[in-house]
């Protein structure tokens, strides 16, 4: 009875698959957590949501931005982009129950003293005031006004968090906090146009995960391929779990009863 936690899958099945396999991985009595970006930029996308959403029970799942992308544009009336990988998946027979299956996912899986989220935790948000933000948006996903917020979801204002943020302002910075935030501020300011790695921070920005924290849970996040697995001069305990496989990296799996990492080489030509 193990638990596994896997990094960003953007449509790498074959990676997905031999992983599972060097895992031993045995739905009936272990778990899987998925820290988001199923889909997207690899070749089987259609494959990846499939199966995720086929494991049923053993899988844990948080929206990654390339997730709500996908759910913008099938129910948020978006347009796919230059190098999306999305087309089978709109063109599947049985696109709305994976659809449907996608949008009541999560933004944040916490248990123990674990929390998973696609991007991280903003230092100036305690856990439970992540799982309690995270109720919010997965409320506006099932509601009746989904569509709407779908089609208002997408930009990067407000950038920084007040409690008394209200609507959009609020429902869109939890989404951007938890599924694209990289480097912030000291005031938790987010930043949205540096993407590569630390060396690419803005002037007065760093790494959410070089901030201190009054609390010490055990964080686990993706999204950000060109750290490749590594938080230098972490202040919090964490593991970034994207070692990007899409781009020619690796797919990798983190045991969370064991701390120990298994990973399968990428068979992807450094996709765009």
């Amino acid at each position: 009875m193990s638990t596994y936690a896997i990094g960003d899958l953007h449509g790498c099945y074959a990676e997905f698959v031999a992983l599972l396999e060097k895992l031993n991985f045995n739905p009936t009595q272990d778990t899987l957590w998925l820290v988001g970006d199923v889909i997207n930029r690899g070749p089987g996308s259609l494959e990846c949501l499939r199966e995720a959403q086929a494991l049923g029970g053993a899988v844990r799942c948080v929206l990654g931005n390339h997730d709500f992308h996908l759910l913008v544009v099938a129910r948020g009336g978006g347009k796919q982009k230059r190098h999306d990988t999305l087309s089978e998946i709109l063109a599947a027979p049985d696109r709305e129950p994976m659809l449907d299956w996608l949008q009541g996912q999560p933004l944040a899986v916490y248990q123990g003293n674990t929390l998973m989220t696609h991007a991280g935790l903003l230092p100036q948000w305690s856990v439970e005031q992540a799982v309690t933000y995270s109720r919010e948006v997965e409320q506006a996903l099932a509601g009746e006004q989904s569509g709407r917020f779908l089609t208002e979801l997408f930009g990067n204002q407000p950038d920084r968090w007040r409690e008394d943020l209200e609507g959009m302002d609020r429902l869109r910075f939890i989404v951007n906090a938890m599924a694209r935030m990289r480097f912030i501020n000291a005031q938790g300011q987010l930043d949205f146009a540096a993407k590569e790695g630390l060396e690419s921070a803005p002037a007065g920005f760093a790494p959410w995960f070089q901030y201190p924290r009054d609390d010490d849970p055990h964080l686990l996040f993706g999204h950000w391929a060109a750290l490749e697995g590594k938080t230098p001069d972490a202040k919090v305990r964490v593991e970034a779990l994207d070692t990007g496989c899409v781009w020619g990296g690796a797919l990798t799996a983190l045991d969370l009863d064991t701390g120990e990492r298994v990973s399968v080489p990428s068979q992807q030509q450094g996709a765009r």
